[in-house]
């Protein structure tokens, strides 16, 4: 995999405040309120654009998330060549992230083990 250059991260980074903010005022209530852009990949040639998703709450509401967003992409896309003036608007596609969730699983079972060895 090639470095991302200074122009492809700032697209990365700007595509991602713009998906989150029109995440947050989709009116599907699949999507739950929980509901984060973690992280954007836009491709170099700006035809495809992955988005990972945190979503904070049990399996069934990842999944419902997921469906949400899967069925709104069109309107999201469209709202993304709107807010943002690209060559070419990226088809998105939703990537659950599961590195949160993670983080706090490792986080709360080495708290349990200071705990216990004291």
């Amino acid at each position: 995999m090639r470095k991302n250059s200074i122009k492809n991260t700032r697209i990365n980074g700007e595509v991602q405040r713009e998906l989150s903010t029109i995440i947050r005022e989709l009116k599907d209530p699949r999507v739950g309120m929980m509901t984060t852009v973690t992280a954007v990949e836009v491709a170099p040639d700006l035809k495809t654009c992955k988005v990972f998703i945190s979503v904070l709450g049990n399996d069934e509401a990842k999944k419902e998330t997921l469906e949400g967003l899967n069925s709104a992409k069109g309107f999201i896309r469209r709202e993304l060549a709107h807010t943002i003036n690209l060559r070419n608007t990226p088809e998105i596609r939703f990537i659950l992230d599961e590195s949160i969730e993670y983080g706090m699983k490792m986080s709360k079972l080495i708290d349990e083990v200071n705990h216990h060895e004291d």
